[in-house]
């Protein structure tokens, strides 16, 4: 054999030991934060009567895309609730929700941030190489270390695994922006974060909301990891199953998932999905006559009548 080795797992447990070490009360500190907000998304899906949380779920679904998807998820919800897996399946929308939130708010301002500098986009892209081709697996490691037995290793993998997206999606929207619309912004002499807010944002919403639907879906699919390291659940569960090769749990387990990710999916791309374009035009128009873009525009009419 060659004796030449990189002792690169040597230095991974070195760094490991020393954020241990030097940053456990930070550590100790977000552990709480998202167990906290965990807690607090569970407890308002577990303590109403299913028939209410399947009510609320229809009703969003039904304004998000019509009565066909409201009955589907009440179906799909009632579904659930027949299997004997409601429970389960609160607690890992809790944690679907909860990682999925804090990964877009870490990854839209990213994805900002890497359209608006190609310096940082640079710097970004590998590191999102990096989280998208590691196996979901070896980031529950540092996490089990860092966070200890838990629902918070869970959220922590999952939001590390979901969030290169969302990064990806938004950057690719903005800078898929028509170049014209923002120079005439910037002509009217709106400053860069009015442009950012009024007309990139805006425009981009179509590419950050896939980015958003994509983080929900990996989540998901961080689920029957997230139950290894103690998150319960419906991951909980697909592993009681594995480890009593129990095939009638599994399946009931598994199809629980599927529900959910199905309703997310559909809702998620339905609010994401481009208006109409009579109805944008109005939107718009009355947008621009309330808010101008700058200065510029109010001595527009003045100019107009005196030339």
């Amino acid at each position: 054999m060659n004796d030449f080795r990189l002792p690169l797992g040597d230095w991974a447990v070195a760094f490991i030991d020393f954020i241990t070490e030097v940053f456990g009360g930070v550590f100790a500190v977000v552990r709480g934060i998202f167990a906290g907000f965990y807690d607090l998304v569970d407890f308002a899906l577990q303590t109403p009567p299913f028939w209410v949380v399947i009510a609320v779920f229809a009703a969003v679904a039904w304004i998000a895309k019509g009565w066909k998807l409201a009955v589907g998820t009440a179906v799909g919800l009632a579904v659930i609730v027949g299997v004997d897996q409601w429970d389960n399946a609160m607690s890992t929308l809790a944690l679907v929700l909860v990682a999925s939130l804090i990964a877009v708010a870490i990854s839209v301002p990213l994805g900002v941030l890497a359209a608006g500098s190609d310096t940082a986009s640079k710097v970004i892209r590998p590191i999102l190489d990096f989280m998208q081709t590691m196996p979901a697996m070896v980031y529950l490691i540092p996490a089990l270390i860092l966070f200890r037995v838990g629902v918070v290793p869970g959220i922590v993998a999952t939001i590390i695994f979901a969030m290169a997206p969302g990064v990806r999606l938004t950057e690719l929207g903005i800078r898929g922006v028509d170049t014209e619309v923002v120079e005439a912004g910037q002509a009217f002499g709106a400053s860069p974060w009015r442009i950012l807010r009024q007309i990139q944002l805006p425009l981009a919403m179509p590419s950050i909301m896939a980015g958003v639907n994509q983080v929900i879906m990996l989540s998901l699919s961080m689920v029957v990891i997230a139950g290894m390291v103690g998150a319960g659940g419906l991951g909980g569960e697909v592993v009681q199953s594995l480890t009593r090769i129990d095939v009638g749990l599994g399946f009931e387990a598994g199809l629980s998932v599927v529900i959910l990710a199905i309703i997310l999916d559909r809702v998620t791309g339905a609010l994401g999905a481009p208006r109409k374009p009579g109805r944008r035009r109005e939107h718009a128009t009355s947008t621009d006559a309330a808010e101008p873009l700058g200065p510029e525009a109010e001595r527009l009419p003045a100019a107009s009548a005196t030339a």
